[in-house]
């Protein structure tokens, strides 16, 4: 893209979220000023300023892909022109299908691998599993699993590491350095990606069309689920990202991101730029992905986004406790960023995307400072001058900037009665819609005490490392839930005990986050739970188009 156009589109784009900020900040102190400034007060309105970058980064993408999904006559390539040349099949080039594993259920892994690779030209394509798995019986049953899979196909390989020097990362690596030759790209899949076909060849058809492309990373969604937790979480995930990535990729332009799977990467400057070593601490990075992505722009490669998960999908989390576990993982490895902000060679957009990826965490702390510090203030007479509607208005607006994605992604579908039938219709949509917004209430709160609890521990020495996630639909037991979720438990008793001795009102206004904190238990249960799931299924609340046969 031309220097001018996406310089215009990012002084806009800045602007507007700069007018985003003025709002809030404007809003805070007509809330915090009244009846003068408490020391708790004024630590409040410096948490909030903390947590106001994330917030008007969601709400400006949401507004700006909003426009464009509803007034683009084809959205998706508005934002990646590869897309308008991409070369139809059959592609010039070879390309791998390299997904990586790690004491993975093979019976879950392979089947989708099946028909990927079945709806695709040998001629161009081959399959490789790499493997991470320690040697021992679990690693002889997942190479017997795969030989009797690829005994009809000449075209699958299997390569298992004797370490996992370097992680997932080590994993790539290790292939493009060993078993690449021959090769032109590589498609990188997790454990539990899903691809069609036709959505392989639409991201090869991308590379062939502009020579100067080292990925083009595919919006995702969801597999249907079984489950309550992930059938809940994906149905707002799955419209708030395409609303996401579509404002993204407008003002980002040639340096977007990328998130480690369902993504076509050009092999010659991967590898020659990728090589990731280990920390000034001598720990290893955890989250890759967006390393890569800026290690690459930084050399004059374009990385981009295809803001449409057609035929792109993976497994979510099936319980609130995995859910939580993984994040925690993603915090611990987004923190690291911070020792990699400083090292020359970066562009200043790079630097962005890493700052982006702390701040997707960082609010977390501050949001639970400003409750202990509304709390105290509430305690000590300092919020009797509050006036109610202005901070009524101010929850409200913070609410929607927090949630400004997923809520742009529900108002498209109202919008479009042909997207909103590939759900059921608009009432289905806006029933899903409700039951999601109540859910994400019930979780958001517990997730960010999680959250915060983790990141105070962090640099104290709490290691973070790469463990095998659970991808099996289970239930959880109350003492299982009552382990990981005390804390937050804990917080919201005390919490709530403080806000009631304050007033009847503080309370009221502190109930919706008090809830989640004091639910977290019952909350991690619940949505595992096989009866309260199947009630969900019967009911079609929450159903995705694949489930519909839409």
């Amino acid at each position: 893209m031309p220097a001018e156009p996406i310089l215009l589109r990012r002084v806009l784009f800045l602007l507007l979220a700069l007018a985003i900020t003025a709002g809030l900040v404007s809003l805070a102190v007509a809330v915090l000023a009244p009846g003068g400034w408490t020391v708790w007060e004024a630590l409040i309105l410096a948490c909030f300023l903390g947590t106001i970058p994330w917030s008007a980064l969601s709400a400006a993408n949401a507004l700006v892909g909003l426009v464009i999904l509803l007034g683009a006559r084809d959205p998706v390539a508005a934002v990646l022109p590869a897309l308008r040349h991409a070369r139809p099949p059959p592609p010039r080039g070879r390309t791998a299908i390299a997904i990586c594993v790690r004491n993975e259920d093979m019976a879950a892994v392979l089947p989708p691998l099946g028909r990927l690779m079945d709806g695709l030209p040998v001629s161009h394509f081959d399959l490789w599993v790499l493997s991470d798995t320690p040697s021992g019986p679990a690693a002889e049953a997942e190479e017997a699993a795969f030989r009797a899979f690829a005994a009809q196909r000449a075209n699958a390989h299997y390569r298992r590491r004797a370490s996992n020097e370097g992680f997932k990362a080590g994993n790539v690596m290790d292939f493009l350095d060993h078993h690449a030759a021959g090769l032109d790209h590589f498609l990188c899949l997790d454990a539990d990606s899903e691809m069609t076909p036709a959505a392989v060849l639409r991201l090869v058809g991308c590379l062939d069309a502009d020579p100067r492309l080292a990925i083009v990373q595919q919006l995702i969604h969801g597999r249907p689920a079984t489950a309550a937790f992930p059938r809940l979480f994906q149905f707002g995930m799955r419209h708030g990202m395409r609303t996401w990535a579509i404002g993204q990729a407008w003002w980002q332009g040639d340096q977007g991101p990328y998130w480690g799977h369902n993504a076509i990467i050009r092999i010659a400057p991967f590898r020659e730029h990728c090589r990731l070593g280990p920390l000034p601490d001598g720990s290893r990075i955890l989250s890759h992905d967006q390393v890569e992505a800026t290690r690459l722009t930084a050399a004059g490669w374009k990385v981009r986004v295809l803001p449409d998960d057609d035929g792109s999908a993976e497994g979510n989390p099936p319980t609130f406790g995995d859910f939580v576990t993984r994040d925690l993982r993603w915090a611990g490895g987004n923190m690291q960023y911070l020792a990699l902000l400083r090292l020359p060679g970066q562009t200043w957009m790079a630097r962005w995307q890493l700052v982006q990826a702390i701040l997707l965490f960082l609010g977390a702390p501050l949001w639970c400072a400003i409750l202990l510090l509304a709390a105290a203030n509430a305690l000590t007479g300092g919020g009797a001058a509050t006036p109610t509607l202005a901070l009524v208005a101010l929850l409200a607006a913070g609410w929607a900037c927090h949630y400004a994605p997923k809520l742009a992604g529900y108002a498209e579908m109202l919008a479009k009665p042909a997207l909103a039938a590939r759900y059921g219709g608009r009432g289905a949509v806006a029933r899903g819609a409700a039951a999601e917004i109540l859910f994400t209430t019930l979780m958001e709160p517990a997730r960010l005490m999680a959250q915060s609890l983790f990141l105070v521990a962090l640099p104290f020495g709490l290691k973070v490392g790469w463990v095998p996630q659970n991808r099996a639909d289970r239930g959880v037991a109350w003492e299982d839930a009552a382990r990981q979720f005390w804390p937050p438990t804990l917080a919201g008793v005390l919490l709530t005990i403080g806000f009631a001795a304050a007033s009847p009102l503080a309370l009221l206004l502190a109930a919706p986050v008090l809830a989640s904190l004091l639910l977290a238990i019952p909350f991690a249960v619940v949505t595992a739970d096989a009866d309260f799931s199947a009630r969900l299924r019967a009911a079609g609340l929450c159903a995705l188009p694949e489930e519909r046969g839409a």
